[in-house]
């Protein structure tokens, strides 16, 4: 849409936008939790993953967060920035974002075709031949925006890469981003459905892969939440004998948790050792700290040696778990890979190897974190290519 929406700006363009479903912008609609965390003021090159890295930084600098508001504040959006420079539409709805986007191609004049996947686009001398179930149509020029393959109950295909591979193109390998990690299923089982804002860190061999810091979702079969989908990238492309220390306590010592636990042991004595992070923790985790721990949860706490205290903070501090993989396509929010950049022109997102076609968002080799970047990446690279060859 915002290619679309872009290029219909030269009155010369007749700007044919073809959607596979049976409604454009339905997968946007999930942003956010349904809010649609549309930016993030703080986006830059360092927030996205590519095998060429410099590439994204190459368009982002031509389209900062400043001119990606003022372009909707055009179109009739208000919004409003939340922690971590995350944006949001002020409705909290992201209906909203949808709406002005739609009211955009609409008066525009862009020729919008739903229900109509495209079957294979064909190059025909300088111009293209774009096949779908029903019928063909000439263009000048093609511009890819189909998105990854994440989200496949949303809309998400591989279709981008197949009609992009037909014309020359080639990709990387895919894997789910912004997903959750699956891990050995002993401790997250009985803590389905906490919540615990946390550091993480994805280690291997001793080696720190990535990092992170928040809202931490214990699931059946491991971790969630957006802490998790900022080191799953990395959980995905890791390969094995993964763990995620999980740090329960960030913004304490061990030597301030251990303080804590002595102060409240002495003030009661008779409580139960299941009991000791009571206050602290989540009950549901607390007590599986003192599972970790190795400690009798019926046992009073005045039973416990010095050793044991200090092994239940260090536990907080450090709780590991053991990294089976990632969720799976279906569950993933973005999609890390895609067509190779090393393909297109950076200035302008054309195909350097079939004139005429652009590429643009998603289906390209370029991903963000969890925080916005993604759609920022979205609506910078669809402007880009929707300049075509001006």
């Amino acid at each position: 849409m915002a290619a679309a929406i872009t290029a219909a700006h030269n009155k010369n363009n007749h700007v044919v936008l073809y959607e596979r479903q049976q409604r454009v912008g339905r997968k946007l609609l999930a942003t956010g939790n349904g809010r649609c965390n549309l930016t993030n003021t703080g986006a830059g090159p360092a927030d996205y993953h590519s095998e060429n890295r410099k590439f994204a930084g190459q368009i982002l600098w031509r389209f900062p967060v400043k001119e990606e508001l003022e372009f909707f504040h055009e179109l009739g959006l208000a919004t409003v920035e939340e922690y971590g420079g995350r944006v949001y539409p002020l409705s909290d709805s992201a209906n909203s974002v949808l709406d002005v986007l739609r009211m955009a191609v609409d008066a525009a004049g862009v020729e919008t075709c739903c229900s109509s996947p495209v079957k294979e686009i064909r190059k025909r001398g300088k111009s293209f031949v774009i096949v779908t179930e029903e019928s063909s149509r000439n263009a000048d020029c093609v511009i890819l925006a189909c998105g990854g393959a994440a989200g496949a109950k949303l809309g998400g295909v591989s279709d981008g890469y197949e009609l992009a591979k037909a014309l020359g193109h080639n990709r990387t390998r895919l894997y789910p981003a912004l997903v959750n990690i699956t891990t050995e299923p002993e401790y997250p089982r009985s803590l389905k459905g906490v919540r615990a804002d946390a550091a993480l860190s994805l280690m291997a061999g001793g080696k720190i892969l990535a990092q992170s810091r928040g809202e931490v979702q214990f699931t059946e079969t491991g971790i969630s939440g957006p802490a998790t989908f900022d080191i799953s990238r990395a959980a995905a492309t890791g390969g094995s004998g993964m763990q995620v220390c999980i740090d329960l306590l960030k913004d304490y010592s061990t030597a301030q948790v251990l303080e804590m636990l002595k102060k409240k042991t002495a003030a009661y004595p008779d409580m139960e050792t299941g009991d000791l992070f009571t206050g602290v923790l989540h009950n549901r985790l607390g007590r599986m700290i003192v599972k970790y721990s190795g400690m009798n949860s019926n046992e009073p706490v005045s039973s416990l040696t010095s050793a044991e205290l200090e092994k239940a903070a260090q536990s907080a501090k450090t709780f590991t778990l053991k990294v089976r993989g990632t969720g799976d396509f279906s569950a993933a929010q973005v999609t890390a890979g895609g067509l190779k950049t090393d393909e297109f022109n950076p200035q302008t997102l054309e195909s350097l190897k079939c004139p005429g076609l652009y590429a643009c968002g998603e289906v390209l080799d370029v991903d963000g974190n969890c925080g916005g970047f993604n759609l920022h990446w979205a609506w910078a690279s669809g402007r880009l290519a929707g300049r075509l060859s001006e």
